[in-house]
């Protein structure tokens, strides 16, 4: 294993260790093949495209006085069955955060939370795009194995 496959490894890792990531995506790459062989990235780009789209009508939502947490739950609902299809564990967790406010009625707490939210999500966008960028400079690897 040449220095810039044992760096995607580190930094694979790393998003497990620090946990960006779940089990989800190690099952993603597990789909990952010879034919397809940016499936993981093509569904992580997919996925900050609509997810982009989710978090403003969230925003909007938010704006509106009084709230109708119904709705904001219903949408939260939608943007956390995405967030976990890719594996993001820190993004679902504030997801889930938001969902409790909601039912609690607390507007407050579903602003800070959502707050919070965007933090993550673009935390780990920007660390999914550091570790595709390597692991395309790098050439083909093994990845889909269990985190230490």
């Amino acid at each position: 294993m040449d220095k810039n496959q044992r760096q995607v490894r580190l930094m694979r890792q790393s998003l497990f260790d620090q946990g960006f990531l779940d089990e989800q995506f190690i099952q993603l790459e597990e789909l990952q093949d010879d034919a397809n062989p940016n499936f993981v990235e093509e569904i992580a780009t997919s996925y900050y495209q609509d997810s982009s789209r989710s978090l403003q009508t969230i925003e909007l939502a938010l704006e509106k006085t009084p709230h109708d947490f119904n709705k904001l739950d219903g949408y939260m609902h939608q943007f956390k069955g995405s967030s976990s299809s890719i594996g993001a564990k820190k993004v679902k967790a504030e997801c889930q955060q938001f969902r409790e406010y909601c039912k609690a009625g607390n507007g407050e707490g579903c602003m800070r939370t959502f707050q919070a939210l965007k933090r993550e999500h673009a935390t780990l966008k920007k660390r999914l795009e550091a570790y595709f960028q390597l692991a395309r400079q790098a050439g083909p690897i093994e990845t889909a194995r269990r985190p230490k």
